[in-house]
């Protein structure tokens, strides 16, 4: 007996003889039979619908499962294939299919028998490979191998599976209902918060101009003031270049006249020399000349000294004015400048007389806590009642400064908690 294979289909030869010939040609032996016969077996694929009905689970619920099976004759496997034709030689396909589905059938209640509803029904894919196992391990010494498997249909007649669907579907809404209110819920809470931090922004954006139209006002009444300063510095520079410039030329006018003067009294010392000469050329005696001489020099010398402490005189003099003028204009400036200050005082008023208070302040709280820094010991006498150690003290430097704003309230009138 011997096979030959084909793609659909194995061919099986086998013959028989009482008294066989033998024929001998080149030394071999052939023994060619009386009889033949040639059987054929099928290598389809066989497509199986596997149905276990009211089949017991494993708590006592009954069941219907159906599955889809794919089993051939392994045709490519001569052990399996020598098996199957064993097993199957001579038989139709329809038989060949029923043996294996009834195989897979009891597979099938078997493994349904060992699982729960709930492992069937939830665990499909466990279910199928298990079943799918159990087949193929038992078809295989039957030459049939299980290409596939796969679980179809789950029903029963008791509606349990519909109530696991129920259970389930009320928990799936419940989580959907759960799931819709948290969502709302914080888009409520996000809804909120953009809010809040809208209005925190606005107010927020708000203070910023406030606080930028603030500086702005302070910076323009700060540069006002400088302008201003400098203004009225320039004004009372250009005043005191002005007095400057006016001395000098007073000094320069009295210098002129100082010069006229002395060549004045060089005239008259030349007119005197000219005189002596004549003098001396028309007396006819010297010692009338000489006397006549020696008064008209005495003459002359008295005149040149009263000339020279005339123009000393007229120098101080012109000088003094020109101080006194330079004098009265720088006085002139201070006034203004003063009289400036008193119109900002009178602007601000109240502002500025405590914007002075509250810059002197902390230089009145570090003469009342002066004594204290340099005390090297402090001995406290307490009656049982009230703080003690170092915040007494605090609370007494706190004391101190407390009744300050009334003190200056009486000293200048200007009360500091109702300014605003």
């Amino acid at each position: 007996m011997f096979f030959t294979c084909g793609p659909n289909e194995a061919m099986v030869v086998s013959g028989f003889c009482r008294s066989p010939p033998v024929m001998v040609a080149g030394g071999r032996v052939f023994v060619v039979p009386c009889i033949q016969q040639i059987r054929r077996i099928s290598l389809n694929t066989l497509t199986l619908n596997v149905k276990s009905e009211k089949v017991y689970t494993r708590h006592g619920v009954p069941i219907s499962v159906t599955g889809i099976a794919q089993v051939k004759i392994q045709g490519q496997n001569k052990e399996m294939l020598a098996a199957a034709c064993q097993m199957f030689l001579g038989k139709t396909e329809g038989e060949i299919a029923h043996i294996a589905l009834e195989t897979l059938e009891g597979h099938q209640r078997a493994i349904m028998a060992h699982m729960t509803v709930e492992e069937i029904y939830k665990d499909r894919q466990k279910f199928s490979e298990q079943v799918f196992k159990v087949a193929s391990s038992d078809l295989v010494n039957m030459g049939i191998s299980v290409v596939s498997y796969t679980l179809k249909d789950i029903h029963d007649d008791q509606d349990y599976l519909h109530s696991l669907g129920k259970a389930r579907t009320a928990q799936v809404q419940k989580d959907a209902r759960i799931g819709e209110a948290e969502a709302k819920r914080d888009a409520g809470i996000q809804e909120a918060k953009a809010k809040q931090q809208k209005v925190s922004a606005q107010y927020v954006s708000e203070i910023e101009m406030a606080k930028a139209q603030r500086d702005y006002e302070l910076k323009k009444a700060v540069y006002d003031i400088e302008v201003n300063t400098r203004r009225a510095q320039a004004d009372l520079a250009y005043q005191l270049q002005v007095a400057k410039t006016k001395q000098h030329i007073e000094e320069q006018r009295v210098q002129v006249q100082v010069v006229e003067r002395a060549q004045q009294v060089a005239l008259q010392e030349q007119e005197i020399t000219r005189r002596e000469k004549e003098l001396e050329a028309r007396v006819k005696k010297p010692s009338e000349a000489d006397r006549y001489r020696l008064e008209r020099l005495a003459e002359a010398e008295r005149s040149q000294l009263i000339m020279q402490a005339e123009a000393e005189a007229e120098s101080i003099r012109i000088r003094g004015e020109a101080e006194a003028y330079a004098i009265g204009v720088r006085a002139r400036a201070e006034a203004q400048q003063m009289a400036k200050k008193a119109e900002a005082f009178q602007l601000y008023q109240e502002a500025a007389q405590l914007d002075m208070l509250l810059e002197k302040l902390p230089q009145v709280a570090e003469e009342i806590s002066g004594p204290l820094s340099s005390a090297k010991k402090i001995t406290l006498v307490s009656s049982g009642g009230g703080t003690l150690g170092a915040a007494k003290v605090t609370g007494e430097v706190l004391d101190i400064l407390s009744h300050l704003p009334n003190c200056v309230e009486k000293l200048t009138g200007v009360s500091i908690s109702q300014v605003n």
